[in-house]
């Protein structure tokens, strides 16, 4: 059972990915993976939430896997993060590298401790 609700949560996950980065990527003209930063730090928030709430308000095993594991699983993107910060460095764009880098973890840290500390 528990397979099943990761498989529904990343169904639901990985779309959502695509299509928010597709439109933050229409909306913004800067060489800069915005739409990658948005979705995983809103998967940074939602798993602060949900880890929040099992560890704190009792949440079931359930809840973690459908939403942590597979909506979070899903929304968010190490490997995209990974080799979009290796296209800004190949593209001489070291600052915006490092900012994304920085954002990406100082930000992506904050947006999990605010969802913990939610519950």
């Amino acid at each position: 059972m528990t397979v099943l609700l990761v498989f529904l949560g990343g169904a639901l996950g990985a779309p959502l990915r695509y299509l928010t980065d597709r439109w933050v990527q229409a909306h913004h003209v800067l060489r800069f993976p915005l739409g990658t930063l948005v979705v995983n730090l809103a998967g940074c928030f939602v798993a602060g939430v949900i880890a929040g709430g099992v560890a704190q308000a009792g949440w079931s095993s359930d809840g973690q896997a459908l939403l942590g594991t597979g909506f979070c699983g899903g929304l968010t993107t190490y490997s995209t993060f990974s080799v979009e910060t290796i296209e800004l460095l190949q593209g001489r764009l070291t600052i915006r590298a490092i900012s994304y880098v920085a954002a990406s973890v100082g930000l992506g840290i904050g947006s999990a401790a605010l969802g913990w500390t939610i519950i």
